[in-house]
C-alpha cells in the first residue's frame, strides 16, 4: 500500500470529544494521510449532545489538524469504513478495560470485514479522560475545561451549566 492510500476511520460518539480524543487523532495523523473521524451513536449510552452538534464540535476542534475530516455516521463501523474506502479503524486504550473490549472487536472487524485496528496509547495526561466522566463533572457543576476542548465547552455549559476555568458561568 503507497502513503496516498493510508486512510483511517476514527469511529466514536464523541459526546463531548475531549482533548485524549484530539490527541489520538494527531498521533494518528503520523500514521496515515487522512483520517475521518466518525462520528455515531452508540444505541446502548444516552447521548448529551445531538449527533449534529457533535460533528460540528468535532469540526471545531480539528479545523487546524490537516488531513482530517469529520463525517457522522449510522450502522456498522465496518460498514461506514467501507464505504470511505478505509483499510484501518483508529482506536485509543486508555486501561486494560478498553483493550480488552477493543481487542475482541478488532478481532472480529478482521474476520467479518478483512480490516485492521490500530490501537494508539494516549499520553499520560490523558490517560484517565473519558466522555462518561467528563459528562458527569459537568452536570454536577464541576469545571472540564482542561479536559475538553474550548468549542465543547458552550454545548456542555448549556447542557449542564457547568463552571468555566475560574467556577462560574460565562455566558
Amino acid at each position: 500500500m503507497s502513503k496516498a492510500n493510508r486512510l483511517a476511520v476514527f469511529p466514536g460518539t464523541f459526546d463531548p470529544i475531549t482533548n485524549g480524543h484530539l490527541d489520538v487523532i494527531k498521533r494518528g495523523m503520523r500514521l496515515f494521510d487522512e483520517l475521518v473521524v466518525a462520528v455515531g451513536n452508540n444505541p446502548e449510552k444516552a447521548a448529551m449532545l445531538d449527533a449534529k452538534t457533535r460533528v460540528e464540535v468535532v469540526r471545531q476542534s480539528t479545523v487546524d489538524i490537516p488531513g482530517v475530516r469529520v463525517e457522522m455516521f449510522s450502522g456498522l463501523t465496518i460498514d461506514f469504513a467501507a464505504s470511505v474506502s478505509a483499510t484501518v479503524i483508529l482506536r485509543g486504550i486508555r486501561d486494560s478495560s478498553d483493550l480488552h473490549f477493543e481487542y475482541d472487536v478488532a478481532l472480529t472487524n478482521r474476520v467479518v470485514a478483512g480490516i485492521e485496528t490500530v490501537f494508539i496509547i494516549p499520553s499520560t495526561e490523558h490517560a484517565f479522560t473519558s466522555s462518561s466522566l467528563i459528562k458527569q463533572i459537568a452536570r454536577m457543576g464541576g469545571d472540564v475545561s482542561a479536559m475538553v476542548p474550548p468549542a465543547a465547552l458552550p454545548h456542555l455549559k448549556a447542557c449542564c451549566n457547568a463552571p468555566g476555568p475560574d467556577n462560574t458561568l460565562n455566558e
